[in-house]
């Protein structure tokens, strides 16, 4: 394997060893928290086009299990660690790391201070970066990062081309998903409530969501701009009032938008499973995973129907909002199983009142 060096949009370079794919990427550079779950980061497709950095120093010591992806593939663009782990310690391990990234084209450099550009992301905010080979010129990287923009047809890409059905024993609900980039996990989640799932494309239209006569809809997380996907929030806007609806990362991001307000990028996004939230109506912590780069402005929130139930405790932004009117509600994080009362899932599935779709 060759030698790597990470390039990044300010002109900083770090050299180390290549693992993974031999190729070169260029993308949008953010750094992951998580102490584990790497996997399940590295599979989830609202980190599509991101190179990610993990502020955990060793990656790879449990390798990859089949059970545990949140997608069909690894979806980042590439990978940064202080060390990679080459012999996983494992009993449920069916993969080296480094081979699924290379079946993947998902490059990885390891050997390099990942504190240091965790330390760089947090003070200059997200910027953009390449994976290259070490002997690429330095300026003919420049050159591609300056040139590289994000792509506006993510969700299309990520997204299910096909109607396509989760189900489980004796359902008391059926869901429609509308899929920007959905996890498994969540789908998990649904069906553990009595809910079977129907997933849709992101672009389905509203004959073809209603022809299910779903008695809720879901609206995944998912990768990109939520600007970029007008069609979702057109859809919002019919449905809402007409049945509960439930938004996730994403998904609050489009609900937010469909109710007028205003978001924007932040200046150093979310990513990782160990970020506080507190629920602002039993002021209780929640700890949470999240990956978003986007947040709602709150003047503009206070203009609308939406009221916020859910604050990130670091930094303030809104990680909750409900319309209690027209039984919409969201959460910007993804939310873990639980038997309370205040667990999303369990409030959305609380809105469906007593009708069983046949």
């Amino acid at each position: 394997m060759k030698d790597k060096k990470l390039v990044l949009e300010d002109g900083t370079v770090f050299e180390g060893q290549g693992f993974g794919s031999n190729g070169e990427r260029v993308a949008e550079l953010v750094y992951n928290t998580s102490v584990v779950g790497y996997q399940e980061a590295f599979s989830d497709p609202s980190n599509m086009e991101y190179i990610m950095v993990m502020g955990y120093p060793v990656i790879g010591s449990y390798g990859l299990t089949d059970e545990d992806y949140e997608s069909n593939e690894l979806t980042i663009s590439g990978l940064v660690v202080r060390e990679y782990s080459k012999y996983p310690s494992n009993f449920r391990y069916t993969h080296e790391l480094a081979e699924r990234m290379d079946e993947n084209n998902v490059p990885g450099i390891s050997g390099v201070d990942t504190r240091e550009i965790v330390r760089i992301i947090k003070e200059k905010g997200s910027m953009r970066a390449m994976i290259a080979n070490i002997d690429t010129d330095t300026n003919e990287c420049l050159k591609k990062i300056k040139e590289y923009n994000v792509p506006k047809d993510v969700v299309s890409k990520i997204s299910t081309k096909k109607v396509w059905y989760s189900r489980t024993l004796n359902y008391k609900y059926t869901i429609a998903c509308i899929d920007l980039g959905l996890k498994r996990s969540l789908i998990k989640m649904l069906k553990d409530l009595g809910c079977n799932v129907v997933v849709v494309p992101y672009n389905a239209s509203i004959e073809t969501i209603m022809k299910y006569k779903p008695n809720g809809i879901f609206i995944s997380d998912g990768p990109s701009n939520p600007y970029d996907i007008d069609n979702v929030i057109d859809t919002i806007n019919t449905l809402k009032g007409k049945m509960p609806i439930l938004g996730v990362g994403l998904g609050q991001e489009v609900i937010e938008l469909a109710y007028g307000a205003k978001l924007y990028k932040q200046k150093v996004g979310h990513n990782g499973c160990n970020i506080p939230v507190r629920n602002l109506k039993t002021n209780r912590i929640e700890i949470t995973s999240q990956n978003d780069q986007y947040a709602v402005d709150i003047e503009s929130l206070k203009k609308t129907e939406l009221k916020p139930t859910h604050q990130n405790v670091i930094d303030g932004i809104i990680a909750g909002v409900e319309d209690k009117k027209n039984k919409v509600i969201a959460v910007q994080y993804n939310p873990s199983p639980s038997d309370s009362d205040d667990y999303v899932f369990r409030r959305f599935i609380n809105m469906l009142g007593g009708k069983k779709n046949a």
